[in-house]
């Protein structure tokens, strides 16, 4: 079954990978396409996209990468089409928002 909104694979002789960059932070978004070269890594297109520049806060230690939603490590190599994310740290577990919000819902019945 081929999924709609994620793009071919197949990359022709002579065409460059054409890549995205995406960050986020509720106030202010980054999104960069770059061609890049063929075996290109996920770091090595972070680091030519210049995000890491524009939002120092990034640390690629603690933050987690993927493509399309799908969490991948630096090291692997890009596709033709592939849209690389970089996501910002928990500020808190899951776990711990739902007991969250369990217990001020709680305390709003009360």
């Amino acid at each position: 079954m081929h999924l709609l909104h994620e793009p071919s694979r197949y990359t022709g002789s002579g065409h460059l990978p054409k890549v995205e960059v995406a960050y986020a932070l509720l106030e202010r978004q980054f999104l960069k396409s770059l061609d890049v070269k063929p075996g290109a890594s996920v770091s090595e297109v972070i680091n030519l996209s210049g995000v890491l520049e524009e939002f120092p806060e990034i640390n690629l230690d603690i933050n987690p990468v993927g493509i399309y939603s799908k969490k991948v490590t630096l090291d692997s190599v890009v596709k033709d089409g592939d849209r690389i994310e970089i996501y910002r740290a928990l500020r808190v577990s899951p776990k711990e928002a739902r007991r969250l919000r369990a217990k001020k819902k709680k305390s709003k019945q009360a």
